[in-house]
């Protein structure tokens, strides 16, 4: 008889898994909370500054002329005058209606004083907007992107 039971002195014939399980849910937390952060970062709403009407380029200057533009959800283009909404093919349809303007005279030569107010749908995705801002932006005209107030009924 020994003072060890017997079932000690053998040797041990399983794995203990537990350590390994462990480090596994650590690395699903890891991977999640990861991915949780990427969608905050990448996906968080984008809040566009709210104009003063000081600080608004005002159509009543005689200098300024202003140009709406709307971009939709998809990615389409709509010139937007005081009676009605006129859809664009592309960039380059809107780039030929601003040179046709310029040519009858409706819009001065001078691009500078031309301000382009961008009415961007909340749910566009970025691509069509970064293309016009640039194209707009690199034929010399001045592109405003503009907040509108959702009307609240309470």
């Amino acid at each position: 008889m020994s003072l060890i039971p017997e079932e000690e002195l053998k040797t041990k014939s399983f794995f203990n898994l537990t350590p390994m399980v462990d480090f596994l849910f650590l690395i699903v937390a890891l991977f999640a909370t990861l991915a949780l952060t990427r969608t905050a970062l990448f996906d968080s709403e984008i809040q566009l500054a709210k104009i003063k009407e000081s600080d608004a380029p005002s159509a009543s200057s005689k200098n300024a002329h202003i140009v709406n533009l709307c971009v939709g959800k998809t990615g389409s283009y709509k010139w937007v005058t005081e009676f009605n909404e006129y859809t664009m093919e592309g960039i380059p349809a809107i780039l030929q209606e601003l040179s046709k303007q310029e040519q009858l005279g409706i819009l001065p030569n001078d691009k500078t004083l031309t301000k382009i107010l961008l009415h961007i749908d909340k749910q566009t995705e970025w691509d069509p907007v970064a293309q016009l801002v640039y194209t707009l932006k690199k034929t010399g005209y001045l592109a405003y992107p503009v907040y509108e107030f959702a009307s609240s009924t309470n």
